[in-house]
């Protein structure tokens, strides 16, 4: 049957929100992932090719031009270490919010000022979370990047400023879509959005960026459900609600991980370094150990949960940790890993990295699973993981992670600790798990410690 062109194009966006939908579902589990991966590139593929069958398309020059330019760039934007995958995720917020953007600002000088006002509510919606998604994704990338100052930063009266200005700009969408003659607002509403977006990561620290990641990720999501109100178009209404509704949800789980609330990541200049204690000019005993030493340890046990962190990202050192995985499984050790929910720079980070080495899917517990399991554990091996296994945030009231779920390490009957230096982690807070008569300090960079305890468990320690 010979369909019209606008049929068919609705056929082709229909199967392309069928995939998107599948996807997500695929993607919760390990076992579907790579099926959910498929099926959204082959969704997103359809999605293309119904736009380009659209009849208002007139000339097809310039829109070739943008596929190849664009799948250049994304084409090296997919070449990156692991390490760098959470400040690339940034990166693709604020194109997609940039595209959105300029969508959107497009539309408004086409139409305006003849803009019912209901679409130029949704209209200004669209752009306002465009543009602050737009810059505070740049500002994330900058500072996982480290091309920006990791820590809060921070003046008297911030919160109160923010706020004023998101006010303003929530006020001047409000008077355009109540009048929409009144077109000499939407550059201070565009104005105000971009600005508004670096003032809202900047007080932001490095603890929290995996819940600011997925909190731009829904706003992305959301400004594109808006530019399918503006556009008429069924299909980014549909995906920019699942990518809308997905990161919302990711950012309430983080911040129940975190114990915290929105407004306090939002608002709450976390990681700031506490210096009280080193005010105290009291240098506290740690213990160390050697990869011998430590070797020697891990070979005893018959119970070993392996900790990753941000450290184990920042070394590379994922495959020598599956080396070590190998050879503790060969001589009877029974191995398992544990998994915090904000451990490392982005939602599932440390699964990403592990099954990168293809260390078994079975053998990663999530927090709420392997916690009950430290008791009888015969050694906790942190791999630089600082905050999420800080017992200050059960024991002391007083730090500002106080209430946060941690990993129970410091319940195993051993604990060893791979890190480079005493230096607090992303919350800039000391962590007391240090200085336990049962933890040992393994001072090293990740992916050398542990390719050197291999070494000493394979036999290859001396010569």
């Amino acid at each position: 049957m010979d369909l019209p062109g606008s049929h068919l194009i609705e056929i082709v966006y229909l199967a392309a929100g069928v995939l998107f939908i599948l996807s997500l579902k695929w993607m919760s589990s390990p076992d579907t992932a790579r099926r959910g991966v498929w099926a959204g590139e082959i969704g997103m593929l359809l999605a293309i090719c119904g736009t380009l069958l659209h009849h208002g398309i007139v000339d097809y020059r310039w829109i070739a031009a943008g596929l190849v330019l664009g799948s250049i760039i994304g084409a090296r934007l997919g070449q990156v270490q692991m390490t760098a995958v959470p400040q690339r995720t940034a990166l693709s917020h604020a194109f997609g919010a940039l595209c959105v953007t300029l969508v959107g600002t497009a539309e408004f000088y086409l139409r305006a000022p003849d803009v019912p006002g209901f679409t130029m509510a949704v209209l200004t919606l669209e752009v306002l979370l465009g543009s602050l998604t737009f810059t505070g994704s740049l500002m994330a990338a900058g500072k996982l990047q480290e091309i920006l100052p990791q820590r809060p930063i921070t003046y008297k009266g911030q919160n109160f400023v923010n706020l004023a200005l998101l006010a303003c700009a929530i006020g001047a969408a409000a008077m355009l879509s109540a009048d929409p003659s009144q077109t000499y607002l939407f550059p201070g509403i565009l104005a105000m959005g971009l600005a508004f977006g670096v003032l809202m990561v900047t007080p932001i620290g490095g603890a929290d960026m995996p819940t600011v990641i997925s909190l731009l990720n829904s706003y992305a999501g959301l400004s594109a459900a808006a530019m399918g109100f503006v556009l008429g178009n069924k299909l980014l209404i549909v995906a920019g609600a699942l990518d809308g509704s997905s990161g919302f949800i990711l950012s309430v789980i983080m911040s129940k991980a975190m114990n915290r609330s929105f407004t306090n990541v939002l608002f709450g200049a976390f990681g700031q370094v506490q210096t009280a204690g080193a005010a105290a000019g009291e240098a506290k005993p740690v213990r160390s150990a050697t990869a011998e030493e430590a070797g020697s340890i891990l070979s005893s046990a018959g119970k070993v949960v392996i900790v990753p962190g941000y450290g184990m990202a920042v070394a590379q050192a994922q495959h020598k940790v599956r080396e070590l995985y190998d050879i503790l499984v060969k001589q009877g050790v029974d191995v398992s890993f544990a998994i915090h929910p904000v451990a490392g720079r982005m939602p599932g980070h440390m699964n990403v990295l592990l099954a990168e080495a293809d260390i078994p899917y079975d053998k990663l517990h999530d927090m709420d699973e392997v916690n009950p399991e430290f008791h009888q554990t015969d050694v906790a091996l942190i791999i630089g993981a600082n905050d999420v296994t800080n017992p200050a945030a059960r024991t002391d009231p007083s730090s500002p992670i106080y209430g946060m779920p941690i990993l129970d390490v410091d319940g195993a009957r051993v604990v060893m600790v791979v890190k480079r230096g005493m230096s607090p982690g992303f919350a800039g807070i000391d962590n007391p798990l240090y200085y336990l008569d049962r933890t040992l300090m393994l001072f090293g960079d990740a992916k050398s410690f542990v390719g050197a305890i291999v070494r000493e468990l394979s036999g290859g320690g001396h010569r």
